[in-house]
């Protein structure tokens, strides 16, 4: 008996010491970790943003996945679990911005080079956090291959990708409407926007002939055009093209009259002037009529010269201003005072998205999505839970093209050149333009950066070292992609697309979708509830293994799981639990060697039990339940082996039989042995330490054979 288990279980003083001698054996490695031949197996971790701490979410993600990882592990697979650490642009420099206020300073008074320079030290100290909290929660994945998504070849590998779009005709340079934030001076895309529902006013105003119906006053300086169904009988009289002189904010204009479908003939009174600078609606119903298009609010949310008085103003101060002249013009018909309506918002700042007319970089989507399309249909892609594949397969049917600019300094440069002279923009990953094809004119270097999901969308082939790399031919396609359900849009189906595009190949065979992780109340984590759990926290007070067991049981794929400490309390508790068992089983069972002797019938029905459990858990793993094998672990040692295999086994142990008491104690150690195997993937600190003081096997326990 190992004097070890004379003492209680003391996670804290053997975590760390366990995780570095499976780093130092080279074990994460695959080519160390089966034979030559072996089948492969391959995750890559979604790279964790490198701009803070771990929080509960991280230590889902990075729970499920060592699971999946460890039991194919032991099965014999050649496993290869990635890592890596997203620069995540707008996010990271959204925090760094912070900072910066917090000492006074800004980053629009910085110059670019230098503020980049801040943001990568800034960067690199947390890449470093994030990284030993990561291996604290026992992720066995191979350091050796970790990538960074601004290493020099990940970079290469996107410029390459942006190139191919280019001469193909999927990225274009254009003049479109664009999502704004003031506040941030940047565009997104429309994944990054929150749609917030809130109460406003609603403002009916007469226009010549016409009531019209806005909440936004503000953006009507430069209406002269007016449009209504082509089929709406009210306005049958009034013809294409007519023009009709009325009073308005700032004085007399005229009007033209336009028909179009697009107008809701059930909304307010089925006329409505148009914004074409500032509503991604009108600028439609522009493009189609050829119509002029004035910008009336700048980039910083206040009002243009077109305003007249209110030039310079914010918007919402103006508003009201706007009103009251309006009314004493006797323009205002009336004015609602409950409209409900939903208001685009910046999804980290809150201020409300002014749709602004740019130049920008996009991606024409529509023939990515159709091959995404094909593949999902065919069956070549399998969601955990199933019905995230409607949700795709709706969104790629009903996809927009993709603004990938940034006006931010943090992220990596759009490779492109811009003409000065006429705003045509040319992809150059050589550095080689310097005449537009267009006009001749002199070309500048773009100064945006690409959305950070233009390049993470690249992960899977591009951290892999497409195309010629050794990596990319052993381990593309991957297996599994196991990431937020939330994300399904910003990151899972543009992987699809850009994996099939770049490769021809769909980038993983499964996609696992987990929910939200919330307190125990089932509210959502926020720093301002300050309900938030650290992992680190927990994993420090209860141990990794009670964690992370934690986060399995009751964890059904795609739905959001209520955490407590007092969960993680108990299975604290059943890891002390397994500790006392092998105590038992090692002091009235001391031989190590695992020969069968001729077992009593009682203990032959007991070793048929296990082996249905065996099939059982086996089964679930290979399913990705692994909430249920995980559960089914748990009543097994702690019920049947501790409660009632144990507690009968007392009496055999006592017998002067020999045979009875060799078949209770190979029977006992057999059990103990093949749970510690089923238990390895969930808790995978406290078995080995058993394991390495128990067992015979000179092999560790994390590449021991998987139980048959």
């Amino acid at each position: 008996m190992n004097e070890i288990f004379l003492s209680p279980y003391n996670p804290q003083a053997t975590e760390e010491r366990i995780y570095k001698m499976w780093e130092e054996s080279g074990l994460f490695n695959p080519d160390n970790n089966s034979k030559a031949d072996a089948p492969v197996f391959t995750i890559i971790m979604p790279p964790t943003n490198a701009n803070g701490s771990l929080h509960a979410g991280h230590g889902l993600v990075m729970t499920i996945e060592d699971i999946m990882v460890r039991y194919k592990r032991m099965q014999g697979f050649k496993t290869l679990w990635l890592p890596g650490l997203d620069h995540a642009g707008f996010e990271t420099q959204v925090v760094y911005e912070k900072k910066l206020e917090k000492e006074g300073r800004s980053r629009f008074g910085m110059d670019p080079k230098e503020l980049y320079k801040e943001i990568m030290e800034f960067t690199v100290t947390n890449s470093s956090n994030i990284k030993s909290q990561i291996k604290k929660i026992g992720a066995s994945c191979d350091w050796s291959r970790e990538k960074f998504t601004l290493d020099k070849e990940i970079i290469q590998t996107v410029y390459g990708t942006f190139q191919k779009l280019f001469d193909d005709g999927l990225a274009y340079r254009g003049n479109r409407i664009v999502s704004w934030c003031s506040k941030h001076q940047t565009s997104f895309s429309d994944l990054e926007i929150t749609d917030v529902e809130r109460i406003d006013k609603f403002y009916y105003l007469k226009y010549g002939p016409f009531v019209i119906g806005t909440s936004r006053p503000e953006t009507k300086f430069g209406d002269k055009y007016v449009v209504m169904h082509p089929d709406d009988k009210r306005y049958s009289d009034f013809k294409d093209g007519q023009q009709i002189e009325l009073e308005w904010i700032n004085g007399p204009i005229t009007a033209t009259i336009i028909k179009d479908s697009a107008v809701d003939m059930e909304f307010g009174t089925g006329a409505m002037t148009i914004t074409p600078w500032h509503d991604t609606t009108d600028f439609e119903i522009a493009m189609r009529h050829d119509l002029d298009k004035e910008q009336i609010i700048d980039e910083m949310g206040k009002l243009l010269p077109v305003a007249g008085e209110f030039a310079g103003m914010s918007i919402n101060k103006a508003r009201g201003l706007i009103i009251e002249k309006l009314q004493a013009k006797g323009l205002v018909e009336k004015i609602d005072d409950n409209y409900k309506h939903v208001v685009r918002t910046c999804y980290k700042c809150g201020t409300v998205i002014e749709p602004q007319i740019k130049s920008q970089w996009f991606i024409k989507m529509k023939p990515l999505a159709e091959k995404a399309l094909e593949k999902i249909n065919l069956g070549e892609v399998t969601y955990i839970p199933d019905h995230y594949k409607k949700i795709t397969t709706y969104w790629l049917e009903n996809i927009m093209d993709w603004n990938i600019s940034r006006q931010i300094v943090w992220g990596i440069p759009i490779p492109a050149k811009i003409c000065i002279s006429c705003g045509h923009g040319i992809a150059d990953i050589n550095n080689e333009v310097s005449e537009c094809t267009k006009c001749g004119g002199k070309m500048e270097q773009d100064k945006d950066t690409f959305d950070t999901w233009f390049s993470s969308g690249q992960w899977p082939f591009a951290s892999l070292g497409f195309p010629e790399s050794n990596d990319y031919k052993t381990f593309y396609p991957t297996d599994v992609m196991e990431t937020a359900g939330e994300i399904i849009f910003f990151w899972v189906s543009r992987m699809i697309m850009l994996g099939l595009y770049m490769t021809g190949k769909t980038p993983f065979k499964t996609v696992y979708l987990h929910g939200l992780v919330l307190d125990a109340k089932g509210l959502k984590m926020s720093k301002s509830k300050g309900n938030v759990i650290d992992p680190l926290i927990i994993t420090q007070k209860f141990g990794t293994d009670a964690f992370r067991m934690g986060m399995v049981i009751g964890n059904t794929p795609g739905t959001s799981l209520p955490l407590s400490e007092d969960k993680i309390k108990a299975y604290k508790h059943f890891a002390n639990k397994i500790w006392n068992i092998t105590r038992f089983v090692y002091t009235n069972a001391p031989n190590d060697e695992l020969k069968k002797p001729t077992v009593t019938s009682d203990d032959e029905i007991i070793l048929k039990e296990l082996d249905i459990l065996v099939k059982d858990v086996t089964k679930d793993m290979d399913s990705y339940k692994f909430y249920l094998a995980a559960e089914k672990l748990y009543h097994y040692v702690w019920h049947t082996f501790a409660d009632k295999i144990i507690e009968e086994s007392k009496a055999k142990l006592q017998s002067n039989d020999v045979a009875i008491i060799s078949s209770a104690q190979y029977t006992l150690r057999y059990i103990l042995e093949t749970s510690l195997k089923l238990l390895h993937p969930f808790m995978p600190f406290i078995t080995e330490e058993i394991w390495s003081n128990i067992s015979s096997d000179k092999k560790m326990l994390m590449v021991s054979e998987w139980p048959k």
